[in-house]
């Protein structure tokens, strides 16, 4: 079964038939003894740990992921503080769109990229915070809901999927990214309306039900993550890889705020 996340569909490393290991041994196999040690000597030594065989772990997902986020609210605390409104709605849109062009480079390139998977992190906190400032400006504390509820959506959704819960089967999968691709058409459809002027779908009634949507997909999505982060570590995928995973949770919890904020703005007022 080949991974269904946009992000992590293209890295074979993160498919469920394992990763071919160093030395041309397969996962859970090693290299033939070499010099004179014995197979005696070989089985009383310590067993080698993933921080020994170069492969990716847990910590390694969530100290990438924590960069990353790092990062990004750096970036938007100082569009956030230096930049005025004037120069905030004119870097707004590029920062968008350059922030769109390095989601897809990152998600569509082979091998991982550190410092693009970080340029995106920043451009994306440039775009996020002017936003947030945004919103801020006309709904007095809608950021701190927002992040809250994305927080408590994380843990949430974490929760479930270790606890068999919710369950990545490959109908699952399929059913999933199938509601997200109509969801991104019907966004883009809704962005060139909006530009050329003829109007936002996403108000009122009509629009909290699509908000609804949104977090419900971004939130699925997570346990595709999730899933994804476990069998490349199960397959003992090389660490370089743990910045793809990191990437892909950035990407989601990013949708998942920024529909949180939208939620919050119309249940607010508008």
């Amino acid at each position: 079964m080949q991974s269904k996340n946009p992000v992590l569909s293209r890295d074979k490393a993160f498919s469920p038939g394992g990763y071919a290991t160093f030395n041309g041994s397969s996962r859970g196999g090693g290299p033939a003894p070499q010099g004179g040690t014995s197979l005696e000597d070989l089985y009383a030594q310590p067993s080698a740990g993933p921080a020994q065989t170069g492969r990716m772990t847990y910590d390694d997902v969530v100290v990438r992921t924590a960069g990353m986020l790092g990062v990004l609210a750096a970036a938007g605390v100082a569009t956030w503080v230096l930049l005025p409104q004037p120069l905030l709605l004119a870097a707004l849109l590029p920062a968008v769109l350059v922030g769109f062009v390095l989601a897809m480079v990152n998600s569509f390139k082979r091998e991982p990229s550190p410092v693009l998977m970080l340029a995106y992190a920043a451009v994306q906190g440039v775009a996020l915070g002017g936003i947030s400032k945004l919103f801020e400006s006309r709904y007095d504390g809608v950021v701190v809901q927002a992040v809250l509820a994305t927080v408590v959506t994380f843990g949430v959704m974490l929760a479930l999927y270790r606890s068999r819960v919710i369950r990545v089967t490959p109908r699952f999968q399929k059913v999933l990214m199938g509601a997200v691709i109509g969801y991104a058409v019907f966004s883009l459809i809704n962005f060139v309306l909006a530009i050329i002027g003829v109007g936002n779908l996403r108000v009122g009634l009509f629009g909290l039900l699509i908000g609804a949507v949104g977090v419900v997909l971004a939130a699925l999505v997570l346990t595709l993550d999730f899933d994804f982060i476990e069998r490349g570590v199960n397959n003992g995928v090389p660490t370089k890889y743990a910045w793809t995973a990191a990437f892909g949770l950035v990407v989601t919890l990013v949708w998942l705020y920024v529909e949180f904020l939208r939620i919050l703005a119309i249940l607010r007022g508008e």
